[in-house]
């Protein structure tokens, strides 16, 4: 019997990446995301291992409505991904740009961890994943909000995990820290660019050894320690 997976976020980059890994490892995978089109040229590829549902995580509502509908469909879950982010760099703190990235990154996560979670114990089993960032490391003057939104996923899904210890139910969360990867969300040619394809290998290697944590790259735990330990005066520097 196939396993099933969810990713919400999967139009492009590590989202869509990592359902073709699951679909090529024998899942149904569903995928969720705002642009149809891109959805459907995914699907095009495996209509027969792809469900698709339109959705903005950013409509809490349909967030519920989209959740019940595809776990309905499903009837059982084995892997519920969070890739949904938004990173803009916001140097004069402009109130339209960090709204959208508290919306994706910290609201619409918590909505969609929620569900996942409660789905999960309700069920019996399943694994939970959330794309966060090393990000979540540090602050940055250029980008505020996206590095303390993803400090903010760092902790709830550490809080989740230590939720799940506790729980009777089969539950694994993972929270997958990427560096610079080769997306649309990267900022220009960055130090330590992880090609999508390696990446997105080593997050589903992560994901089947049901790890607590992984940075992505595996360079950056290394580098993660490093930043961890430097004042902030040089950290605000780069």
């Amino acid at each position: 019997m196939s396993k099933k997976a969810i990713i919400f976020g999967a139009t492009s980059g590590i989202g869509a990446a990592l359902a073709k890994l699951l679909v090529n490892d024998g899942f149904i995978v569903a995928i969720t995301g705002r642009r149809e089109e891109k959805l459907k040229e995914i699907q095009s590829t495996n209509p027969n291992k792809y469900i698709i549902k339109k959705h903005d995580v950013t409509n809490l509502e349909s967030s519920e409505k989209v959740f019940q509908e595809l776990t309905q469909e499903l009837e059982t879950v084995d892997l519920i991904v969070y890739s949904s982010g938004v990173a803009d760099p916001n140097y004069n703190l402009e109130w339209n740009k960090e709204l959208p990235t508290l919306e994706v990154n910290v609201i619409g996560a918590v909505k969609i961890y929620g569900l996942a979670y409660n789905f999960f114990h309700k069920q019996g089993f399943g694994h939970l994943v959330g794309i966060s960032s090393v990000a979540g490391i540090r602050g940055n003057r250029h980008v505020p909000a996206y590095f303390a939104s993803k400090a903010f996923q760092n902790n709830y899904l550490e809080s989740l995990w230590m939720k799940a210890k506790r729980s009777k139910a089969d539950i694994y969360v993972t929270d997958i820290a990427p560096g610079f990867v080769d997306t649309k969300m990267a900022l220009g040619d960055t130090f330590g660019m992880a090609t999508l394809d390696k990446a997105t290998k080593q997050i589903y290697t992560a994901i089947k050894r049901k790890k607590k944590k992984a940075y992505i790259t595996k360079r950056w735990r290394l580098i993660a320690c490093v930043m961890q330990i430097l004042p902030a005066s040089l950290i605000m520097k780069t």
